[in-house]
């Protein structure tokens, strides 16, 4: 019998293979299932390949540096549409936003000034502010998405000067101690494997030069394994289960973070971004989010998944590869996450009746109409909710909260209408005869938008 596992381990070693990656190291988590690792190839040096061996993460590290942002919004120290320039002393460019520059949408320039890739050397966080004149805005802000590692850098300096203290420290102290990401550190230690390009056209494998990135290391410093790059895609996409406190980042702060806010490209919507964080739809209504990255030498790939039959709490999947070239890794989480979300589905939960309505709503659920659909007004988990009558399976209902101070007024917090309030009318036996939804009109019959009802014939 083929288990589950057996077929995500025949595609690991099927894209190291393809790939002439010579070590992969992946990890899938999940909050119903035990940690699943599979580890392919050697590590180049003298250690063994397993799951704790280190990776170079590359770009992963943008998300670190994201959430540490949006902490400090949290924390009232910054608004994301604050020009940086408020909170650095900046020679130039310091117009430019928080939201621009999480969003690769601030029209900067790639990297910081000099010939980084030709050197490897990195310049230093002063040096890379100071030289801030000499570097362009290459597209007018806002024009469209254009991916900057300089922007990220800022990032992680604005950071570090809110906190007090250096990028590094607070990356340890407020996000890898509380989530419990123990091998994920700015060094490589010694369990690192080495970064190899691979030639094309033989099987000679050559090591890539180490790089440290100085000033840029908020934007692609980072080590890892694949465990603990995969606890921290679970978090990316399920906050509430690995955080439950909200100790890192709240959830809703998450779900602002996973919002698109461009796509990466004009003509095929394959991707977008967020605030900092790549967004990948798949078919089913499900969205990986999570992010890759490369350096000399290593690719890594990090997603979690949300959403969808099938898709467990807390998922997450790693793909970490010592070859600066095999692209199979950057495809490689979304096709086990698909993969695990078929062939080992999570456990479905039973229903079981729950508490009346209020007693105050009963009467007004059930089927509304407005602007000539029908919708149906329901109430589920303590909550009221709405969805069209022809609404496709799985696609997610309005969710309603009621406005303190105001009887018969809720604030749509979720779904259709975000943010907009839900008014109730009631007659003067207390019924619920119509609703503004929007300021849209519903009634329980389909009616024109002069009043004609159509079940009445007036």
């Amino acid at each position: 019998m083929i288990t589950v596992h057996d077929r995500l381990d025949r595609m690991v070693r099927q894209a190291q293979a393809q790939g002439r990656i010579p070590a992969v190291s992946v990890a899938l988590h999940r909050a119903d299932r035990p940690l699943w690792t599979c580890a392919v190839g050697g590590t180049g040096n003298d250690t063994p390949l397993d799951p704790d061996t280190v990776f170079r993460i590359g770009s992963v590290t943008k998300t670190f540096t994201s959430v540490l942002v949006l902490q400090c919004r949290d924390d009232g120290l910054l608004d994301l549409d604050d020009p940086i320039g408020r909170h650095l002393d900046l020679p130039a460019h310091g117009g430019l936003t928080v939201r621009r520059l999480l969003s690769h949408t601030a029209g900067l320039q790639r990297e910081p000034h000099g010939d980084v890739w030709d050197t490897l050397r990195a310049p230093g966080a002063a040096e890379l502010i100071a030289d801030l004149d000499r570097v362009e805005r290459v597209l007018p802000t806002g024009r469209r998405y254009h991916y900057s590692n300089l922007g990220m850098a800022l990032l992680g300096e604005l950071v570090a000067r809110l906190r007090g203290g250096t990028w590094a420290e607070v990356l340890a102290e407020r996000v890898l101690a509380p989530l419990g990401l123990a091998a994920t550190g700015l060094t490589p230690g010694g369990r690192a494997a080495t970064g190899f390009l691979v030639d094309a056209y033989s099987d000679e494998a050559r090591p890539e030069p180490p790089t440290d990135f100085g000033g840029v290391a908020p934007a692609a410093q980072l080590w890892s394994t694949a465990p603990d790059m995969a606890r921290w895609a679970a978090f990316l996409a399920d906050p509430a289960a690995l955080d439950p406190a909200g100790a890192v980042l709240a959830p809703a702060t998450l779900d602002e973070m996973r919002w698109p806010l461009t796509t990466t490209d004009e003509t095929l919507w394959a991707a977008g971004f967020g605030l900092g964080l790549i967004l990948v739809p798949q078919p089913g209504r499900v969205m990986h989010v999570g992010h890759d990255g490369a350096m000399p030498g290593f690719l890594a790939a990090v997603y979690g998944r949300r959403g969808g039959d099938g898709t467990a709490g807390a998922m997450g999947c790693a793909v970490l590869g010592s070859s600066g070239t095999g692209v199979e890794v950057l495809d490689l989480p979304h096709r086990l996450l698909a993969a695990a979300a078929e062939h080992d589905p999570a456990d479905i939960e039973p229903w079981r009746p729950g508490p009346p309505a209020p007693e105050s709503l009963r009467g007004m659920l059930g089927r509304w109409w407005g602007e000539g659909f029908e919708c149906v007004f329901f109430w589920h988990d303590g909550t009221l909710r709405a969805r069209g009558a022809d609404d496709p399976a799985g696609k997610p209902p309005a969710v309603f909260a009621p406005v303190s101070d105001r009887p018969d007024v809720f604030r749509t917090i979720a779904g259709r209408e975000a943010g907009e309030l839900l008014r109730l009318t009631r007659d003067e036996r207390g019924a619920v005869v119509r609703m503004h939804w929007a300021t849209y009109r519903f009634t329980r019959h389909q009616e024109t938008f002069d009043g004609y009802d159509f079940r009445a014939g007036s």
